[in-house]
């Protein structure tokens, strides 16, 4: 399992403490030093299920400073993912990917049930 997290984050702060708790094992990745790539981005995207929009970090400064609540649904998908791999900053956080198992983002009630039932 990949923990995509930033260290100063509360949210993935309380995210590794309920991995912590519960036995399991991940892999820790730094989401601002090692940026995920368009390709990771453009799998973990498909395997997620989720809209793109999700993958946004749109409380962060970065969104806020380059006015992404505007821009995002003139952008194509294309665009969008190689904005993602551009910085880190702008992916939100958490992310937990394990084979085709994709969470972005703690919410405590979906890591139980799909942590737990993997």
């Amino acid at each position: 399992m990949l923990l995509l997290e930033y260290p100063k984050c509360s949210t993935c702060q309380k995210a590794k403490k309920w991995l912590d708790a519960h036995q399991i094992t991940y892999t820790d990745r730094h989401i601002a030093e090692d940026n995920p790539s368009y390709d990771e981005l453009k799998e973990w995207y498909g395997k997620s299920g989720l809209p793109l929009k999700k993958f946004f970090n749109t409380s962060g400064l970065v969104y806020k400073e380059m006015q992404l609540k505007d821009k995002i649904p003139a952008m194509d998908e294309e665009d969008q993912l190689k904005l993602l791999a551009s910085n880190g900053m702008l992916v939100k956080r958490p992310l937990v990917v394990d084979g085709g198992m994709v969470l972005v983002g703690f919410r405590e009630g979906e890591w139980e049930e799909k942590i737990k039932a993997r």
